[in-house]
């Protein structure tokens, strides 16, 4: 299945919208748990999401870090790198999970963020989430 992923790659890099799209199913399903809102269905959508992307980072570059297959699933965490037609940096990290089935991306769940450039310690994400501030090892 890792082998999908490796045409998704290569068809990103050479910002070959249409190698990229033939491998999503047409009526492939997206869906990204950590933001609902985002979620679409249809090989049409991701083309014009991905036909967006690469006009506004015309320097896109995807890199797997790892792939692990797991039946008609594959894993893979991915970093996007760039820079956006305004100047800006652009770089994601994080996981997608794709089903497959006869050569094609049937459904994903994309885990995809933005990088912190200048983001704050352990300390400050975990008082973010629970109103608290940890202790650090050692103080009272």
């Amino acid at each position: 299945m890792s082998h999908v992923v490796d045409r998704l790659v290569s068809a990103m890099n050479a910002h070959d919208l249409e190698a990229a799209a033939a491998l999503f199913h047409e009526e492939y399903r997206s869906e990204q748990p950590a933001h609902p809102g985002r979620a679409f269905t249809g090989r049409a959508q991701m083309h014009a999401n991905w036909a967006a992307m690469f006009a506004g980072i015309p320097d896109f570059h995807a890199e797997t870090v790892s792939t692990i297959d797991a039946g008609n699933t594959t894993w893979s965490e991915w970093s996007w790198t760039g820079h956006r037609t305004d100047g800006k940096p652009f770089h994601n990290r994080g996981v997608t999970i794709f089903e497959i089935a006869d050569g094609l991306i049937v459904a994903g769940r994309l885990y995809m963020e933005d990088v912190e450039r200048n983001g704050g310690g352990i300390e400050d994400a975990v008082e973010a989430r629970s109103g608290r501030r940890p202790r650090r090892p050692g103080e009272k």
